[in-house]
Protein backbone atom coordinates (compact mmCIF):
# COMPACT_ATOMS: atom_id res chain seq x y z
CA UNK A 1 0.00 0.00 0.00
CA UNK A 2 1.26 3.48 -0.94
CA UNK A 3 0.86 6.29 1.59
CA UNK A 4 0.66 9.72 0.01
CA UNK A 5 0.63 12.79 2.25
CA UNK A 6 -0.79 16.16 1.28
CA UNK A 7 0.74 19.05 3.24
CA UNK A 8 0.90 22.84 3.09
CA UNK A 9 -0.42 25.96 4.79
CA UNK A 10 -4.09 26.38 5.63
CA UNK A 11 -6.51 27.11 2.80
CA UNK A 12 -4.31 25.66 0.06
CA UNK A 13 -6.72 22.95 -1.04
CA UNK A 14 -5.30 19.98 0.89
CA UNK A 15 -8.61 18.43 1.90
CA UNK A 16 -10.15 19.05 -1.51
CA UNK A 17 -7.18 17.41 -3.21
CA UNK A 18 -7.29 14.40 -0.85
CA UNK A 19 -10.97 13.90 -1.56
CA UNK A 20 -10.45 14.23 -5.33
CA UNK A 21 -7.53 11.78 -5.32
CA UNK A 22 -9.43 9.25 -3.23
CA UNK A 23 -12.31 9.43 -5.71
CA UNK A 24 -9.93 9.17 -8.68
CA UNK A 25 -8.22 6.08 -7.28
CA UNK A 26 -11.34 4.60 -5.64
CA UNK A 27 -9.71 4.51 -2.24
CA UNK A 28 -9.93 6.17 1.15
CA UNK A 29 -8.38 9.31 2.60
CA UNK A 30 -7.47 10.36 6.11
CA UNK A 31 -9.06 13.63 7.14
CA UNK A 32 -7.15 16.23 9.12
CA UNK A 33 -7.80 15.58 12.82
CA UNK A 34 -7.03 19.19 13.83
CA UNK A 35 -10.32 20.39 12.33
CA UNK A 36 -12.31 17.87 14.36
CA UNK A 37 -10.35 18.69 17.52
CA UNK A 38 -10.64 22.48 17.20
CA UNK A 39 -14.35 22.35 16.35
CA UNK A 40 -14.93 20.31 19.52
CA UNK A 41 -12.50 22.13 21.86
CA UNK A 42 -12.29 25.65 20.46
CA UNK A 43 -9.52 27.59 18.79
CA UNK A 44 -7.84 28.84 21.97
CA UNK A 45 -5.29 26.01 21.97
CA UNK A 46 -2.06 25.52 23.91
CA UNK A 47 1.27 23.92 23.09
CA UNK A 48 0.10 20.78 24.94
CA UNK A 49 -3.12 20.69 22.89
CA UNK A 50 -1.01 20.36 19.73
CA UNK A 51 0.42 17.12 21.11
CA UNK A 52 -3.15 15.84 21.51
CA UNK A 53 -3.88 16.88 17.92
CA UNK A 54 -0.75 15.06 16.68
CA UNK A 55 -1.73 11.87 18.52
CA UNK A 56 -5.27 12.09 17.15
CA UNK A 57 -3.93 12.52 13.61
CA UNK A 58 -1.81 9.40 13.89
CA UNK A 59 -4.73 7.42 15.35
CA UNK A 60 -6.85 8.34 12.30
CA UNK A 61 -3.99 7.39 9.99
CA UNK A 62 -3.49 4.06 11.76
CA UNK A 63 -7.19 3.24 11.42
CA UNK A 64 -6.89 3.75 7.66
CA UNK A 65 -3.74 1.61 7.47
CA UNK A 66 -5.40 -1.12 9.55
CA UNK A 67 -8.30 -1.14 7.09
CA UNK A 68 -5.88 -2.42 4.45
CA UNK A 69 -4.83 -5.47 6.46
CA UNK A 70 -5.38 -8.94 4.90
CA UNK A 71 -8.43 -9.72 7.07
CA UNK A 72 -10.29 -6.90 5.28
CA UNK A 73 -9.30 -8.03 1.78
CA UNK A 74 -12.86 -8.93 0.75
CA UNK A 75 -13.99 -5.37 1.52
CA UNK A 76 -11.23 -3.73 -0.49
CA UNK A 77 -10.75 -5.87 -3.60
CA UNK A 78 -12.10 -3.06 -5.77
CA UNK A 79 -9.92 -0.39 -4.17
CA UNK A 80 -6.47 0.69 -5.28
CA UNK A 81 -3.58 0.08 -2.87
CA UNK A 82 -3.10 3.66 -1.77
CA UNK A 83 -4.34 6.01 0.90
CA UNK A 84 -4.20 9.78 0.86
CA UNK A 85 -3.39 11.53 4.12
CA UNK A 86 -4.40 15.13 4.80
CA UNK A 87 -1.63 16.34 7.14
CA UNK A 88 1.16 14.52 8.95
CA UNK A 89 3.72 15.18 11.66
CA UNK A 90 5.62 17.65 9.50
CA UNK A 91 2.50 19.83 9.62
CA UNK A 92 2.40 19.44 13.39
CA UNK A 93 6.09 20.37 13.61
CA UNK A 94 5.61 23.52 11.55
CA UNK A 95 2.48 24.45 13.51
CA UNK A 96 4.25 24.04 16.87
CA UNK A 97 7.31 25.96 15.78
CA UNK A 98 5.40 28.74 14.01
CA UNK A 99 3.08 29.42 16.96
CA UNK A 100 5.17 28.39 19.99
CA UNK A 101 8.75 28.42 18.64
CA UNK A 102 9.33 24.84 19.84
CA UNK A 103 8.17 21.34 19.00
CA UNK A 104 7.26 18.30 21.09
CA UNK A 105 9.92 15.57 21.02
CA UNK A 106 7.11 13.05 20.57
CA UNK A 107 6.23 14.67 17.22
CA UNK A 108 9.87 14.74 16.12
CA UNK A 109 10.25 11.05 17.00
CA UNK A 110 7.16 10.16 14.95
CA UNK A 111 8.62 12.02 11.96
CA UNK A 112 11.66 9.76 12.12
CA UNK A 113 9.59 6.58 12.53
CA UNK A 114 6.82 7.13 9.96
CA UNK A 115 7.37 6.07 6.36
CA UNK A 116 5.56 7.55 3.37
CA UNK A 117 5.85 7.13 -0.38
CA UNK A 118 5.12 10.63 -1.68
CA UNK A 119 4.43 14.16 -0.46
CA UNK A 120 2.27 16.64 -2.32
CA UNK A 121 3.06 20.18 -1.13
CA UNK A 122 0.18 22.58 -1.79
CA UNK A 123 1.27 26.07 -2.75
CA UNK A 124 -0.38 29.33 -1.65
CA UNK A 125 -1.68 30.43 -5.06
CA UNK A 126 -5.33 29.59 -4.31
CA UNK A 127 -7.41 32.39 -2.80
CA UNK A 128 -7.66 32.18 0.99
CA UNK A 129 -11.10 30.96 2.11
CA UNK A 130 -12.31 32.11 5.52
CA UNK A 131 -13.70 29.60 7.99
CA UNK A 132 -13.99 29.54 11.76
CA UNK A 133 -10.69 27.65 12.24
CA UNK A 134 -8.27 29.46 9.96
CA UNK A 135 -5.70 31.79 11.49
CA UNK A 136 -3.62 33.31 8.69
CA UNK A 137 -5.59 35.21 6.05
CA UNK A 138 -2.57 37.28 5.03
CA UNK A 139 -0.52 36.02 2.11
CA UNK A 140 2.76 36.93 3.82
CA UNK A 141 2.25 34.44 6.69
CA UNK A 142 0.88 31.79 4.34
CA UNK A 143 3.97 32.11 2.14
CA UNK A 144 6.24 31.96 5.20
CA UNK A 145 4.55 28.73 6.20
CA UNK A 146 4.81 27.38 2.66
CA UNK A 147 8.57 28.02 2.69
CA UNK A 148 8.90 26.17 6.01
CA UNK A 149 7.24 23.16 4.37
CA UNK A 150 9.35 23.47 1.25
CA UNK A 151 12.56 23.57 3.33
CA UNK A 152 11.45 20.38 5.05
CA UNK A 153 10.65 18.69 1.72
CA UNK A 154 14.02 19.60 0.24
CA UNK A 155 15.81 18.18 3.28
CA UNK A 156 14.10 14.79 3.53
CA UNK A 157 14.35 11.67 1.36
CA UNK A 158 10.77 10.98 0.23
CA UNK A 159 9.81 12.16 -3.28
CA UNK A 160 7.69 15.29 -3.28
CA UNK A 161 5.93 17.51 -5.80
CA UNK A 162 4.88 21.14 -5.56
CA UNK A 163 1.18 21.43 -6.32
CA UNK A 164 0.03 24.77 -7.69
CA UNK A 165 -2.50 26.24 -10.08
CA UNK A 166 -6.28 26.04 -10.11
CA UNK A 167 -8.11 23.03 -8.73
CA UNK A 168 -8.09 21.10 -12.03
CA UNK A 169 -4.41 21.81 -12.64
CA UNK A 170 -3.58 20.74 -9.08
CA UNK A 171 -5.45 17.48 -9.52
CA UNK A 172 -3.64 16.82 -12.81
CA UNK A 173 -0.24 17.44 -11.21
CA UNK A 174 -1.13 15.26 -8.24
CA UNK A 175 -2.32 12.39 -10.46
CA UNK A 176 0.91 12.59 -12.50
CA UNK A 177 2.94 12.48 -9.27
CA UNK A 178 0.98 9.50 -7.92
CA UNK A 179 1.35 7.67 -11.24
CA UNK A 180 5.12 8.23 -11.11
CA UNK A 181 5.41 6.09 -7.98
Amino acid sequence: MKKIVIIGPESTGKSTLCEQLAAQYKTIWVKEYAREYLLKNGTDYTFENLLDVAKGQLEKEQLAVDYWQPENKSKIDNLKSAIFIDTDMYVMKVWCEFVFEKCHHWILNRIVERKYDLYLLCNTDLPWVKDELREYPDLENRQKLYHHYKDIMVNQNVPWVDISGGYEERLGKAIAAVESI
